[in-house]
């Protein structure tokens, strides 16, 4: 009586949905996430795999060659400009950008704190061997400025590298002699000797320099506890003096040479611009290094060939033929959906940033101390996109302000409510925490917990957990820490 659907019963049917990426999709999701400083080397790197691509301004007798696409791919017919330009994209005004201006300009050359270092030593009385082991030093040095392998591991280097047996002593006298080049305290083997090699190049008649010196000999310990009653007993010394001394070392360098030692990596370019001009937001997208793009004139000759041919019916294709029309034709879609997909990247990151620029619209008029809440999903409603997109567009990416250049994540935090009802960003308690430290009695700094209650007064609810956390983010130490010697 039942329905017959033909399944035995050792046979179970299912049904799914699975959704697959296209190629393009794909690649239009990998050059979203690129930054203008990635997308440049990408569109290099897509030229020289693909002889149909090349740089330069577009050209009006395009549409011969999109008549042959037609004939000799099989995919939809959609709408595509053929030619990439890469003047900027504007909100407010189109940004215009003469020839001179589209020219890569070449970057300047700097050299590397190591090159600093190696080209100082022939200021130096060192002889082969010296030279040998300033070199091995000078190599040796962290990011951070300092030098962490022990003398003894440097005379093996040399051993093992140079075949020459050097004293430790040796190696002592001209890591002494490095210290002393130019930013003073380099390579230093912890803090102390930091301080104590930039205190030693000081004129002798510098005030308060041998108090300085002989705190940090003899009372390192309570120095960085800042243990100011103590050190005034055990010295003899007056508060007067204290004070002085410690200025004098506070003044001192406590990280020579960082991050100089790699110097691309301290260098930003960022992705957008967001200005005010006359009450008027213009945004612009960074573009002047990405070459415009357009398909090859060789190869469009080609495909009138090719056209030409196929019009001739009399004439039969060979089999070379048909394997260079295959080729042209995986090459063209290619580059088809590869200048497609640039366009694409450009639009979507310029609708994230403007949806940014809405919703800190105090910000960007006004600058920090404005900033409000902002999360993923906020900018997700307002362009009408996913989450997952928004994310990959603010991943790695800067923006040049009227205030600065920030990260795109800088602009995403949580909210923290107030006793009156409005949202303030997290980010913004931080900076009034970080006020409230700045204008605090330094002979008393304010713990955790009265913070929190200054906080409460001013009708933020936040628990002195909270204020830890925030604090230590700030990279401000506790309070006891903060205590500074001040003269009654």
């Amino acid at each position: 009586m039942g329905a017959n659907f033909g399944i035995s019963l050792g046979q179970r049917q299912s049904q799914r949905m699975e959704q697959k990426l296209s190629p393009q999709v794909i690649q239009y999701i990998k050059l979203l996430a690129k930054t203008t400083l990635e997308l440049e080397q990408r569109i290099k790197e897509e030229i020289e795999q693909n002889p149909l691509l090349e740089e330069g301004p577009p050209e009006e007798d395009t549409q011969q060659v999109e008549a042959v696409a037609d004939e000799t791919s099989t995919t939809s017919d959609e709408e595509i400009s053929w030619d990439y330009e890469s003047d900027d994209d504007s909100y407010g005004h189109k940004a215009r950008v003469d020839d001179e201006e589209r020219r890569e300009l070449p970057t300047p050359y700097q050299s590397t704190m190591s090159e600093h270092l190696l080209d100082q030593l022939k200021m130096l009385d060192l002889d082969e061997t010296g030279h040998l082991i300033a070199e091995q030093i000078i190599g040796s040095i962290d990011e951070d400025g300092y030098l962490r392998r022990p003398v003894v591991a440097i005379a093996d280097d040399i051993a093992f590298t140079q075949g020459k047996l050097v004293s430790s002593e040796n190696v002592e006298r001209v890591l002494s002699a490095v210290q002393r080049l130019d930013p003073v305290g380099i390579a230093s083997r912890d803090l102390k000797e930091c301080l104590l090699v930039q205190l030693d190049v000081l004129p002798a008649d510098t005030p308060h320099l041998d108090v300085a010196v002989r705190m940090l000999q003899k009372y390192y310990k309570d120095f960085t506890m800042k243990h100011f009653e103590q050190i005034e007993r055990k010295m003899g010394i007056t508060r007067e003096q204290l004070k002085g001394a410690f200025e004098l070392i506070t003044r001192l360098d406590p990280k020579p040479g960082e991050g100089e030692f790699r110097a691309a990596e301290n260098y930003i370019i960022p992705d957008f611009t967001v200005r005010v001009i006359n009450d008027e937001f213009v945004v612009t997208l960074n573009g002047k290094n990405v070459p415009p793009l357009r398909i090859s004139k060789q190869y469009r000759n080609m495909f009138d060939k090719l056209a030409a041919e196929q019009r001739n019916r009399a004439n039969k294709a060979s089999a070379i033929d048909k394997e260079t029309r295959q080729f042209l034709k995986t090459k063209l879609d290619s580059a088809k959906w590869f200048i497609s997909s640039i366009q694409q990247r450009r639009l979507t990151l310029m609708k994230v940033m403007h949806a940014m620029v809405e919703i800190q619209d105090a910000f960007f008029r006004n600058g920090p101390g404005h900033l409000k809440p902002m999360i993923l999903k906020d900018v997700a409603e307002i362009i009408e996109m996913d989450i997952s997109t928004v994310s990959r567009v603010v991943n790695g990416k800067y923006v040049q302000t009227d205030f600065g250049v920030f990260e795109l994540k800088y602009f995403f935090t949580e909210g923290l409510e107030t006793e009156s009802g409005e949202e303030v960003s997290n980010r913004e308690l931080r900076a009034i925490i970080e006020k409230i430290i700045d204008k605090e009695d330094k002979r008393k700094p304010l713990s955790d917990q009265k913070i929190a209650n200054l906080l409460e007064e001013q009708g933020y609810k936040i628990a002195r957990r909270t204020v830890t956390k925030y604090r230590e983010q700030l990279h401000i130490p506790v309070a006891r820490m903060r205590k500074e010697i001040v003269l009654s």
